[in-house]
């Protein structure tokens, strides 16, 4: 009987007419094309896309040099160098990031203990040349300025939601 039924199958061609069922299922449904620079996809607030440096609200940067971010980033795409105050305090003096390197993980953004590194919802940046996507901190630090509001509302969604 089990030969029979394999025989008939194989005979009949089963499994291209199913797979024809479920392409005809879908042919006459609505189709889920997006029109991209036009029409945009809606993100997620916990979307990870370009990084930014986030200062204080009284205009102090936020980044302590811990070099927690440098040290857990996977593809060492982040280099920080710091310098102490006189106040006994650490700030950096460089920090960049290679965006041809990075691999948008967001450990950076877990490991950071004052939420200095963000990724911004920012996916639409380009660069003609691999020295066009290395971030340095006056580039990170104008980002974090210019994205503030999205950055915070984000920011409080996720505080919500965890």
């Amino acid at each position: 009987m089990r030969a029979l039924k394999h025989f008939i199958r194989s005979f009949t061609l089963w499994e291209l007419l199913q797979g024809l069922a479920v392409t005809g299922r879908y042919f006459f449904t609505r189709k889920v094309t997006v029109r991209y620079p036009e029409e945009k996809t809606p993100q997620g607030f916990r979307f990870r896309g370009l990084h930014a440096l986030r200062r204080y609200p009284d205009g102090e940067e936020r980044c302590i040099a811990c070099k927690l971010c440098e040290a857990v980033c996977p593809t060492k795409a982040i280099t920080i160098e710091l310098a102490e105050r006189d106040d006994g305090s650490r700030r950096t003096t460089r920090y960049d990031i290679d965006l041809g390197k990075c691999v948008f993980c967001g450990f950076c953004e877990e490991a950071c203990p004052v939420e200095a590194i963000v990724e911004t919802r920012v996916l639409e940046y380009c660069g003609r040349t691999r020295s066009d996507l290395y971030y340095s901190k006056e580039k990170l630090l104008a980002n974090g300025e210019r994205h503030a509001a999205t950055i915070d509302a984000d920011k409080a969604l996720d505080a919500k939601y965890r």
